[in-house]
């Protein structure tokens, strides 16, 4: 099998990278050669398993597209994105990346279809984002998408994208509404929800983190070890059950700022939580509130799909896979 994850570089990527090259096996399939591809050069792991190839590459110029699915991969990652606030800061690099890049790849795979009946599996990296204020708690999978960012419209459009090109039988289309991806290893990226993963990760290791927003906000979670198991599930799973509502509200945990904080006490104790430090921020504070609190996620649980059900097992696992098992 060929496999090619667009947006290796990024945290996701290179996290599902360094699982399929230590398990190459999606399903029944054995993955033969694995593309990696971003507008950085990906890192190229030491392997001896598989055929590995790395690319840099920008999916939003039109010509790239072409020259990626000219090859004929059988399952393609989509993981590159514009995160959130730069996307809301930048909006014409928002859209042409987020959205200008996702459809020269849609139509790519449209053009070598109708040449030679290529339909592969494409994995689409979606968010959460796509839901916007007043939400419920929990949120059902049944609720209308109402997206109060530039981000978040980005990725609603592209998921009636794949939603279309799988109901013409183009490809064989999953999308995966992503929670927000906590603890995130290294250094903050510039999405606004990055605090999230800061007041756990830099604690965690006797560094100060800032906390801008109040204790009471409630978002939803999961850990990268999570998000990588999302994508391989989608990547070899019988889609014959989803029918043509083809996105889907991963599973997670929800937890307000202070039962994280209240998590972090009881892993790594009082002296890591006195290392959180607090700044308000009135405009991030604004922005938390329309962000989802939770899902039922029933759907995607029925379909197999599994994240943590508690914020210590987040915890626990960014201490086995990034600390070394040391806290």
């Amino acid at each position: 099998m060929h496999s090619l994850i667009i947006g290796a570089a990024g945290m996701v990527g290179r996290k599902l990278t360094q699982d399929l090259l230590k398990n190459p096996q999606l399903g029944s399939a054995q993955i033969t050669t694995l593309d990696l591809v971003d507008v950085i050069p990906p890192d190229r792991p030491d392997t001896s398993q598989i055929t590995l190839r790395c690319q840099k590459a920008d999916l939003s110029d039109p010509t790239i597209a072409a020259t990626l699915i000219a090859q004929r991969p059988e399952v393609i990652f989509h993981l590159a994105a514009i995160v959130s606030g730069e996307a809301e800061a930048d909006f014409d690099k928002g859209y042409r990346v987020n959205l200008d890049g996702t459809r020269a790849l849609f139509d790519a795979i449209r053009h070598e279809h109708d040449r030679n009946g290529y339909t592969p599996r494409v994995v689409f990296a979606s968010s959460i984002a796509v839901v916007g204020a007043p939400l419920p708690y929990p949120i059902p999978d049944e609720f209308h998408t109402t997206p109060l960012t530039s981000y978040g419209t980005q990725k609603a459009i592209c998921e009636l994208l794949l939603a279309d090109y799988t109901r013409r039988g183009i490809f064989d289309g999953v999308g995966i509404r992503l929670p927000t991806v906590c603890i995130r290893p290294g250094k903050p990226n510039k999405a606004a929800s990055g605090f999230f993963s800061g007041i756990l990760r830099e604690p965690l290791v006797g560094q100060e983190a800032v906390l801008p927003v109040p204790d009471t906000i409630r978002h939803w979670h999961a850990s990268p070890r999570s998000a990588v198991g999302f994508m391989r599930h989608a990547a070899s799973m019988d889609t014959g059950a989803i029918g043509p509502r083809r996105n889907l509200s991963m599973p997670g945990v929800s937890a307000t700022v202070a039962e994280q904080i209240e998590a972090l006490r009881r892993i790594a104790g009082d002296a890591a939580v006195q290392l959180i430090r607090r700044e308000p921020d009135a405009a991030i504070t604004a922005m938390c509130k329309g962000w989802a609190p939770g899902f039922e996620a029933k759907r995607a649980l029925s379909l197999g799909f599994r994240a943590e059900t508690n914020f210590e097992h987040i915890i626990q696992a960014h201490i086995e896979d990034e600390l070394e098992g040391v806290k």
